[in-house]
């Protein structure tokens, strides 16, 4: 086996510290060894709309347009998934395990979904360098969080696979649009590593003004939903950076169509890690149970 990397002694160590266990420490050695090992190519940041957790079981036009992307993106060294459904107020954290559980965070699904089980790796070395890189924060390395809806659901089709190792980085729900923004410029480098960087939320997401079908729609059923959805597209393309980081700056609706944040924040991780000089493509557009935007975009 090669020597480790200086930083990939440093994750030994510290996970070494952390008490894991063997099956855990060879795991983490097994990653070091291949992340050497592979070829290195930039990765782009994507925001994926994840909509209803039945996309999961379901072949519609998103499914089918994700399975598309992650061939199109290629297999990446490792996934940086930051989900609307991992909130840690007053902290951000770092998930380092090396085998994740899927999380069914939902209720009220058929028995079909809830035995579904996304059996990624986790990734303990490029989840270290994320705490690291996340020191201006105060980042911290968790162990108590696995793959939620907001991942696995839509990894489920990207890489079928389940092949590609994948960590969380949680959202620090006290904080606003410029300390998450910032997060994930900070998290940028990871790029360069190989490492696919992707929020996972919606960008127009009010569960008490959706609809029973899960049918999606070019247009939304709303107004508001679509009016939102128009203003969040225009202020990308313009690169209006600060407009993007104070969501109620972007159209007058953002009451009905952003009444709390959550989904709207894994954004800010997606364009904070894009170049500043790099545009987005949209990869999918749409609505989901009437009101909730199925927006999808790439950079790089």
């Amino acid at each position: 086996m090669p020597t480790p990397h200086p930083a990939t002694r440093r994750s030994l160590l510290r996970y070494l510290a952390a008490g894991t266990g063997l099956q855990g420490l060879l795991s983490l050695l097994e990653q070091a060894a291949a992340a050497q090992d592979a070829p290195v190519r930039r990765m782009p940041s994507i925001f994926i709309g994840h909509g209803s957790p039945m996309n999961a079981l379901q072949d519609n036009a998103f499914t089918q347009r994700l399975r598309q992307w992650g061939s199109t993106i290629g297999k990446p060294r490792a996934i940086l998934m930051v989900s609307a459904h991992w909130l840690t107020p007053g902290s951000t954290a770092v998930a380092v395990v090396s085998r994740p559980e899927t999380i069914h965070d939902f209720g009220g699904f058929p028995q079909e979904l809830n035995a579904m089980q996304y059996p990624a790796k986790g990734s303990p070395v490029f989840a270290q360098q994320a705490v690291a890189a996340l020191r201006g924060v105060g980042a911290v390395p968790s162990q108590a969080w696995g793959l939620d809806h907001g991942a696995w659901t839509v990894l489920h089709h990207m890489y079928p696979q389940a092949d590609v190792p994948v960590f969380q980085v949680s959202i620090d729900f006290s904080q606003g649009g410029k300390t998450h923004f910032g997060i994930g410029r900070e998290l940028a480098s990871l790029r360069d590593k190989g490492v696919l960087i992707a929020g996972s939320g919606n960008v127009v997401h009010n569960l008490r003004a959706t609809e029973n079908s899960d049918a999606l729609l070019p247009t939304a059923s709303k107004a508001w939903a679509q009016a939102y959805d128009d203003a969040v597209k225009r202020a990308l393309h313009a690169g209006a950076l600060e407009a993007l980081m104070d969501y109620k700056s972007l159209d007058m609706s953002h009451a009905v169509a952003v009444p709390t944040p959550d989904h709207y924040w894994p954004l800010l991780y997606a364009l904070g890690a894009a170049g500043f000089a790099e545009k987005p493509v949209f990869t999918f557009e749409g609505f989901q149970n009437g009101t909730i935007s199925m927006r999808c975009m790439q950079w790089g």
